[in-house]
């Protein structure tokens, strides 16, 4: 546990506690009266509230959307179930941006919606639930539809059987087996919705702010500490009520089931009414996920080839954007996330190692560390960076290892969700007999546990790389203008006016996009786990 503690404790609590010291701290004595200054004022207030209310809007919606999506995954067969799986589950690796920048293509100004009706929902609150539920469709469908794929069927064909109606069986026997899945998972789109940012930021216009956009604005355009910390603290006693309900869904969820092989409960549909269902739920996914993906291509090629993407490797015709030819934070972006994938490995994988020969209230603690950094404002862990690693003996303010450090941070978390169900499942005395043999416990864990762990690792190496590659909130901060990574290149393009801007940051979007669906598709090969758990 000391490595994951100490690299935790340097690079992710210093620099949030920092910021918060600066702007809570007048002449060393801490002023806790701003909480009520800020949380007063009115247009504070609204930010609250559109925060709350955006988020259950987007969890009720992306259940909705989802939930039969969750179903036909789990007990229909049919050709490209595979592949389709890889497919919705893109959206949950892309980055925010992207997801922006697609949404963007198909409801903003000429757009897709625009040309063919003139019809633009950017800069309403339509676009920014659309948009979450594209980003959150795949949490639902993997999570619930995971376990619903591993239950015994048997149980509800014997309620029928003693009479009660479909309806009344899925209610009765199916739902509250579910019910720990279905709330862990709505708890999960909740915290992603809640803690929104890219999103919000390029779809919703000056009109909507969210709990991390005004940090932005309070950080980056006004220098307001005091509002940034005081926000800060409030997002994270948020976020840590609900990572805490969370885990208690989660060890309700590992109660005993009875759980089959997903592979027995998968068949055909049969009857209009299982085909009309699958035609449905494959209309959606068409809708929602390829959609959106199709436009972000088309408005890429722009009509005249490959003219935007041959702009990207100009630096002569975005002098006014960037240092460098923007081609160059493919490449940056690469690298980072490279480095970044390591970095996770080694502390996510120690973590999740610590977490299976441990229990107790001190390793729950422990695990829900893990987590917080998927909720606890990036942007202010990028300008903690700034004020805080600036001198010996951790001056980087300067250094490139910064953004990796940030990436990892958010990298951590998928490969201890990944590792840690794998790890739990080695039989400890396979370790045993191994010692008695004699092997050293290095000897045994490369000898045992890694032969039975490397596809986890694998899967994990890939979430890490994914998420790292799109890391947005903390890298707008600390990226150099001579070394801006892809989302960063692409928020800048769209920050600016004219054709050649919009079309370059789609072309970069689409590059981005295609590298991860690659990720996607590389892990989809090599798990072996098909419960779909995140």
């Amino acid at each position: 546990m000391a490595v994951p503690v100490a690299f935790f404790a340097v690079f992710f609590a210093y620099p949030v506690a920092a910021i918060v010291g600066r702007g809570l701290k007048a002449d060393g004595v801490w002023q806790f009266g701003r909480f009520g200054e800020v949380l007063a004022r009115p247009e504070i207030r609204d930010v609250l509230w559109f925060t709350l209310w955006q988020a259950l809007a987007s969890t009720a919606l992306t259940l909705l959307i989802a939930l039969p999506g969750a179903y036909v995954f789990a007990r229909f067969e049919f050709p490209g179930k595979q592949v389709l799986r890889a497919v919705v589950t893109v959206p949950f690796v892309l980055p925010t941006v992207v997801v922006g920048t697609a949404f963007l293509a198909l409801l903003g100004r000429g757009g897709l919606l625009d040309e063919l009706w003139g019809v633009r929902l950017d800069t309403t609150v339509w676009a920014i639930l659309l948009a979450h539920v594209f980003f959150n469709y795949a949490v639902v469908v993997r999570t619930v539809g995971g376990l619903w794929a591993q239950l015994d069927p048997r149980q509800e064909e014997a309620a029928r059987v003693l009479g009660a109606s479909r309806f009344t069986a899925w209610r009765r026997v199916t739902l509250p087996a579910l019910a720990p899945a279905v709330a862990a998972a709505a708890l999960m789109v909740f915290l992603f919705t809640f803690t929104s940012f890219g999103v919000v930021q390029i779809l919703g216009g000056p009109g909507f702010s969210t709990l991390e956009v005004e940090i932005y604005r309070q950080t980056a355009q006004l220098l307001a500490l005091p509002t940034a910390a005081v926000l800060t603290l409030v997002q994270f006693a948020a976020v840590g009520a609900i990572l805490a309900v969370h885990a208690w869904t989660v060890r309700r969820r590992e109660r005993a089931l009875k759980l089959v092989d997903p592979a027995q409960t998968a068949r055909r549909p049969h009857g209009a009414g299982q085909w009309t269902l699958l035609a449905g739920v494959l209309l959606s996914v068409l809708l929602l996920v390829l959609l959106p993906l199709a436009v972000l291509v088309e408005r890429s090629l722009g009509g005249s080839g490959f003219a935007y993407y041959r702009a990207l490797t100009s630096a002569d015709a975005n002098s006014g954007t960037f240092l460098v030819a923007p081609v160059e934070a493919i490449g940056n972006s690469l690298r980072y996330a490279l480095v970044a994938t390591l970095i996770a490995l080694v502390v996510g994988g120690l973590a999740a190692a610590a977490l299976t020969r441990r229990a107790g209230r001190l390793v729950r603690g422990f695990d829900a560390l893990l987590m917080l950094p998927l909720g606890v404002s990036a942007v202010t862990v990028g300008f903690g960076f700034l004020i805080t690693l600036d001198k010996p003996p951790l001056d980087l303010r300067t250094s490139w290892i910064l953004v990796p450090l940030a990436q990892a941070l958010v990298g951590v978390p998928f490969v201890v969700r990944t590792m840690l169900p794998v790890l739990r499942a080695v039989d400890a005395r396979l370790r045993e007999a191994a010692a008695v043999l004699g092997a050293s416990p290095l000897r045994a864990w490369r000898e045992v546990d890694f032969p039975l762990v490397r596809r986890a690792l694998l899967v994990a190496a890939g979430f890490a790389f994914a998420v790292s590659l799109g890391e947005f909130g903390a890298t707008v901060f600390i990226a150099r203008p001579d070394n801006p990574t892809l989302p960063v290149a692409v928020a800048r393009l769209l920050g600016r006016s004219g054709d050649l801007n919009y079309g370059q940051a789609m072309a970069l979007s689409t590059v981005l996009m295609l590298v991860c669906a690659v990720s996607l598709l590389l892990l989809e090969r090599i798990r072996t786990d098909r419960s779909g758990e995140f």
